[in-house]
């Protein structure tokens, strides 16, 4: 058999049903297989490399099965890159093949040759160069073993053209097994026992619930262990949709752009169950004055993660269903009801606001971020850019599910939002998709309104425009006196006639006292939509910690 057709074969043994795939000279004959499928196999095609590779990554995050890049060599390969490291820094599973130039040709300078497994080395979980066709299947089902299992992340198979061209025996193996790759899956039971002690103990205790959470689908039993214990939640950017049904449990998000309400309760607890959170310097701010109260314990699959940034007092590796499962199922009374009134009144007196106070009666992104939440249907996938925005729908939009709402966390890649919609949409056609990106982000990649189209996917795109590279100039207003440098867009496109161009309906919004009728014809639409509203150009997302400050040092006014 065909090395390619050996490759097609393996990506059908692994279940692979969708494929995002930009085709090229080093795999085309990868195509001409797929083609014989297209029963069994969707192919859909971005209108970049970069987008196919974001696609993918949404498609992941959104149904929890890994996402499948196919591209060419050179700048095909090369142009996945970003998609790449964005899917690497948040954990998510994700295979991408590339083509490569053959094998007597690696090393020449070649026509369309990358060195792609060099270059991914730091920004995947593995890599690899096939360099016999015998190889193909054992590295599909290692690849996908390694993305799935443990840590989730992207990995790269890179397949030389003569590769593609060999004619093997084909055998798919059912099993693998890896040398020193054994994740560890359960928590250590004396641990456990340990956690369930410091439970009794605290009469201030947190959870705060990570991007692990969501990745590992844990949201209902975190929910549980909230409900049934008593234990406020916070979360990080990438764990939000852990709702408990005691609403006064849920804090909302921390870091940077938390909450006050939040920030007080991470520095106020007097035990934190972290479950899936890497600590990074947007959530923790001043490491030395994080949590100061607390005894930390911290719960990850991955023992590089426990330590690396926030020394925990307990540290437990294992997936979080089995630590929940076993704290779950234990009788731990918690007397925590005290510490609950002491942060609903917190909160009371340090709401949220959703406008801008520099334009009273303006549309406020904040409030129309709000509005939407309360007008799409609760099982709605949202999907963001990077910058306000992210942190606007972060804030103010409402996510009662997990694996509801997608973003770039580590990387903050612009240009996320457009091209992992679609990905949410092609692997959620049951659900509604809301794209919600800056003028900034959303130019980056527009080029996927045509992917749009063509597969006629309902999207709803919710544009804001404030005219800058808003997350930017906030800083610039902050730190740099008001010197705007390279962050003024007042020359944007109308964006509604551009999506009218690509064949997609397009509305403009300009008014506060329309914001409610447009927002409900944007979730109404049967198809895919674009919102541009223009939005108040001051508006910041306050309150905020500064960087590096410690948590309780909140700008609430710029």
């Amino acid at each position: 058999m065909k090395g390619a057709r050996i490759l097609v074969e393996s990506l059908l043994l692994e279940g692979v049903d969708t494929i995002f795939a930009y085709t090229g000279g080093k795999v085309i004959s990868i195509f001409d297989q797929l083609q014989e499928f297209e029963d069994r196999v969707r192919l859909i095609l971005p209108r970049h490399e970069q987008g196919g590779a974001h696609a993918a990554d949404g498609y992941a995050r959104s149904t929890g099965r890994p996402g499948v890049v196919i591209v060419t060599s050179g700048p095909g390969a090369t142009n996945t890159v970003t998609g790449i490291a964005t899917a690497y820094m948040d954990s998510v599973p994700m295979v991408v093949i590339t083509g490569q130039v053959n094998l007597d040709q690696i090393g020449s300078d070649a026509f369309q040759e990358a060195d792609v497994v060099g270059i991914t080395m730091p920004i995947t979980k593995a890599n690899f160069l096939v360099r016999d066709a015998s190889e193909i299947a054992y590295t599909v089902k290692k690849a996908f073993h390694l993305a799935t299992t443990g840590r989730p992340g992207p990995v790269v198979i890179d397949i030389p053209g003569d590769v593609q061209a060999q004619d093997v025996p084909f055998a798919y193996p059912d099993t693998i097994e890896l040398r020193g790759y054994k994740p560890n899956m359960n928590g250590h039971p004396k641990q456990i026992k340990s956690v369930i002690g410091m439970l009794k103990q605290s009469r201030k205790p947190l959870i705060i619930a990570g991007g692990g959470v969501n990745l590992s689908g844990a949201t209902e039993m975190v929910n549980r262990l909230a409900d049934e214990k008593g234990i406020p939640v916070v979360c990080t950017l990438m764990g939000h949709g852990v709702m408990p049904k005691r609403s006064e449990l849920l804090l909302g998000p921390i870091g940077m752009h938390g909450t006050l309400y939040g920030n007080y309760a991470v520095q106020n607890a007097d035990l934190i169950l972290a479950l899936g959170v890497r600590f990074s310097d947007r959530i923790v701010g001043d490491g030395a004055g994080f949590a100061p109260k607390a005894k930390l314990v911290h719960v990850d699959i991955d023992p590089a993660e426990i330590g690396k940034s926030i020394k925990a007092d307990l540290p437990i590796v294992g997936t979080i269903q089995s630590v929940l499962g076993d704290l779950n199922k234990a009788d731990i009374p918690v007397d925590s009801e005290q510490w609950i009134r002491e942060l609903v009144e917190y909160r009371s007196a340090h709401p949220l606001v959703a406008e801008d106070p520099k334009n009273p009666g303006g549309l406020a992104p904040q409030r129309l971020i709000q509005l939407a939440g309360e007008i799409f249907p609760k099982e709605t996938i949202v999907v963001t850019d990077v910058g306000q925005n992210q942190m606007w729908a972060a804030l103010f939009f409402g996510f009662s599910r997990g694996r509801s709402f997608l973003t770039s966390g580590g990387l903050g890649t612009m240009g996320f939002g457009l091209p992992a919609a679609i990905g949410a949409a092609v692997g959620n056609p049951d659900k509604p998709v809301l794209m919600i990106s800056g003028d900034g982000g959303f130019q980056m990649n527009l080029q996927e309104l045509a992917t749009i189209r063509r597969y006629r996917l309902p999207v709803k795109m919710l544009v804001i425009d404030n005219g800058y590279l808003g997350m930017v100039r906030q800083w610039q207003e902050l730190l740099f006196e008001k010197r705007y440098a390279g962050t003024v867009m007042d020359d944007n496109p109308d964006f509604a006639a551009l999506a009218e161009v690509f064949g997609i309906h397009g509305r403009t919004l300009w008014d506060a006292k329309d914001a409610q009728d447009v927002l409900r014809e944007l979730a109404e639409c049967e198809g895919p939509m674009l919102l541009h509203a223009h939005v108040s150009p001051s508006a910041n997302v306050l309150p905020m910690v500064p960087a590096g400050k410690p948590l309780e040092q909140v700008v609430e006014k710029i």
